[in-house]
């Protein structure tokens, strides 16, 4: 038997239920950056994770900054419960994203994440701003 034919491949039933619980956890660049360039931001609200330093560097156009060690119930007053907040740090082996998005939802919110942080954002080709990437570029600084 081959490797990838180890396990058996999971009913299909049982696979719509996992892949669209996948889905609804997590949005990837290209359907994002899709949205953003046809104006189509209603209902969430992009949200970069990592600390105000890095997100001054770069960061996606429209992005708000809510550095996850920041977030409580008192911070966030002033977000609408009613839009989804798309979540996103550094990259896939910063977890700021996943942080932020867990105390958004323990705080009563919508969350999703961005697949690959703004570092799979940028190796995409897609728009950022700020004030410039340093010579160090993209880091985690959470």
């Amino acid at each position: 038997m081959t490797r990838t034919l180890a396990f058996p491949a999971a009913a299909p039933e049982a696979a719509v239920r996992y892949f669209g619980a996948e889905l609804g956890f997590e949005v990837d660049p290209d359907d994002l950056v899709q949205d953003l360039e046809a104006g189509r931001t209603d209902g969430y609200v992009v949200v970069e994770t990592r600390a105000p330093e890095v997100f001054a560097l770069a960061r996606i156009p429209g992005a708000i900054n809510l550095p996850y060690r920041d977030i409580t119930a008192e911070s966030v007053t002033h977000l609408d419960r009613d839009l989804v907040y798309v979540c996103y740090c550094e990259s896939t082996v910063c977890n700021a994203a996943t942080k932020g998005a867990l105390k958004l939802a323990e705080l009563g919110f919508k969350v999703k994440r961005l697949s690959g942080g703004i570092t799979g954002w940028i190796a995409a080709g897609y728009p950022v701003e700020g004030a410039g990437i340093t010579e160090r570029g993209i880091r985690c600084a959470c």
